[in-house]
């Protein structure tokens, strides 16, 4: 493709995502899909183009006020990030829109003046307020305003970037050493995560597909803050343990990996096709003490009926994302599911009914990908003030057996972030039942 060809692509796909009610990836996936003819250096460009769009998505309609008002468009929206972000002087920028072939078509009058209105300027200013600097939409800013302080402005810039890419090693497979070598046979360089004894963090976007390591199984794509999250579980082989809201099984293939295929691990969702894909991903790892359990919802009567009865109870539990800004940089701003007040009665539902689950003596490990405290450390309090028979495990504590790395320290909890730790936003708590149940 030629490069005004890359910009008309990346003009459709951003007009796709605005439209399409779903995730931004998901709409990009599917947009190459229905054009196999576009090679894949061609879908790298045009992918990291539309990203680069939506991390800057409050920073370029900013600059758009501070020009003097002009409409937004894929279009314009893409003129504006070439000058601002990349540098692109605007005759440059009017020539790749030439109307040609595959090409934008030509500049329109009006944006010929925000071109040159823009033309000079970088996409940073200092008359820029902090959340419109660090991309944090006002339905969050507030919350992590108060929880964050002086540190708001940090730990928010550090969402901007795209996240690395980081895989963990299939142990029933073979050992860190062993991925990192195979790897390497490939010409992809790897290196060890900080935090995960399992994790591996791989330079650029190579086409990990189609490696040897990743079709055997010694290897999968996984963030290194979840990796801990399944490790903090600390399923022993022999274990029954639940995955109470598995989705595709990220951190159920983790957490049965760690039980070396011994004992049972039950991957429950509410959505089957999610668990469709976590049964294939279970194979090619070759981990078979796995079954998936469709629910009808957190309530659903097969709770009730496996009362008391496991180890260990893992609910991830779904939330507003705002950990995983920099994987997913248009959550920020499109409402794609429940809002904070709905997902808060959510997750305080699914705590109370997974926790049925737990024998005395076992542990119920609650999660999120979430920054906010209201979806956190509010959540633990309210259950620990209904549920007396749990207390808290702190993990600074248990990171040594659980883990086996130098602990990040953050006390009772894990909270992690990308500023202080290089992973997503992560939190968990470990709770442990006491000896006889309610």
């Amino acid at each position: 493709m030629t490069p005004g060809a890359r910009l008309q692509a990346a003009i459709e796909l951003l007009d796709e995502v605005e439209v399409t009610p779903r995730p931004a990836d998901a709409v990009i996936s599917a947009f190459f899909r229905a054009r196999r003819f576009i090679g894949a250096k061609d879908r790298a460009a045009v992918a990291e183009t539309v990203y680069g769009v939506l991390r800057r998505h409050a920073r370029l309609r900013w600059w758009f006020q501070h020009a003097g008002g002009f409409p937004i468009t894929a279009r314009t929206l893409l003129i504006a990030d070439q000058i601002l972000a990349q540098g692109r002087p605007a005759d440059h920028l009017d020539k790749l829109f030439s109307g040609g072939r595959f090409a934008p078509e030509q500049f329109s009058q009006n944006e010929i003046r925000l071109a040159n209105k823009l033309e000079g300027h970088t996409l940073d200013h200092p008359d820029m307020p902090d959340d419109v600097a660090v991309e944090c939409p006002e339905w969050a800013s507030g919350l992590l305003r108060e929880f964050y302080g002086d540190r708001f402005v940090t730990e928010l810039a550090a969402l901007l970037d795209p996240a690395p890419l980081d895989l963990r090693t299939n142990t029933v497979k073979g050992d860190r050493d062993a991925a990192i070598a195979a790897l390497a046979a490939g010409g992809i360089e790897g290196e060890v995560t900080r935090w995960s004894p399992f994790g591996i963090r791989v330079h650029g976007r190579p086409p990990l597909a189609s490696t040897d390591a990743f079709k055997n199984g010694l290897i999968e794509i996984q963030d290194e803050g979840s990796q801990l999250i399944g490790l903090l579980t600390d399923a022993q082989p022999g274990h029954q343990v639940v995955d109470f809201c598995s989705g595709a099984g990220g951190k159920a293939l983790a957490i049965a990996a760690g039980m070396n295929n011994k004992g049972r691990l039950v991957a429950c969702d509410v959505l089957e096709k999610r668990l469709k894909r976590a049964a294939e991903r279970l194979r090619r790892a070759g981990l078979h003490n796995v079954e998936t359990r469709p629910l009808s919802s957190e309530r659903d009567p097969w709770v009730k009926r496996h009362k008391g009865k496991f180890d260990r109870v893992l609910v991830d539990a779904p939330c507003t994302g705002t950990g995983t800004w920099r994987r997913n940089p248009d959550s920020r701003w499109r409402l794609l599911g429940p809002g904070l007040e709905e997902l808060l009665k959510l997750q305080h539902s699914i705590l109370d009914s997974a926790s049925r689950l737990v024998k005395p003596g076992g542990r119920l490990i609650f999660a999120t990908c979430s920054l906010l405290p209201q979806e956190n450390e509010h959540q633990i309090d309210a259950f620990l003030a209904a549920h007396p028979d749990f207390t808290v495990k702190p993990v600074d504590e248990l990171w040594p057996t659980a883990v086996g790395t130098a602990s990040p320290g953050t006390g009772n909890y894990m909270r992690l972030s990308p500023a202080r730790h290089g992973t997503d936003g992560f939190f968990a708590a470990v709770l442990e039942r006491g000896s006889a149940m309610e």
